[in-house]
């Protein structure tokens, strides 16, 4: 005569399959609900027509600097877009912001505005921490700057804030 089974020779496998399932299945769940990765380009493209809300700005005092430092983005692997401004740009800019402030456009001259590399990073870097790898790595910058939206109007609790920066970094 066969003995019956015990009951922990049945139930121990039935209840490792069942873990086993429920972590497939929210691997799964996961992978779904994951939005999908953004795409990396970081060949330089000219900052205007762009509207950033989450970057970082490195700030240089010529055009051939600027160029320097945006070409060696390629590798960097928390680069995902380049966007380059010159001075002449940069002057541009300014003046169509401040068209309406004569007084301010005539005590600005043209080459006081600084080149810049603006970089949107890939999802979940830490801009700051970033921010502070760029400034020891390009010692001939003047200034590298965060940009993120968000966080200014959560800093300065503004009554109006503006909308919420999206996941990729650009309004």
């Amino acid at each position: 005569m066969e003995k019956p089974r015990s009951l922990v020779r049945i139930v121990v496998p039935v209840v490792v399959a069942a873990l086993a399932a429920g972590v497939g299945l929210a691997f799964f769940v996961s992978a779904l609900l994951r939005p999908p990765d953004l795409p990396v380009d970081t060949n330089p493209v000219p900052l205007a027509g762009h509207n950033l809300c989450a970057s970082v700005a490195v700030y240089f005092r010529s055009d051939d600097e600027m160029r320097a430092a945006a070409e060696t983005f390629h590798d960097d692997p928390k680069a995902r877009r380049v966007f380059v401004e010159t001075k002449a740009e940069a002057y541009a800019r300014f003046k169509e912001i401040f068209k309406d402030q004569a007084e301010l456009l005539q005590s600005t001259r043209p080459d006081a505005l600084p080149a810049s590399v603006s970089l949107l990073a890939v999802p979940g870097t830490d801009l700051a921490a970033w921010a502070r790898e760029l400034h020891a790595r390009f010692t001939n910058a003047d200034q590298v700057q965060v940009n993120d939206l968000n966080a200014a109007a959560a800093r300065w609790k503004a009554t109006a804030p503006p909308p919420k920066c999206p996941r990729e970094g650009e309004y």
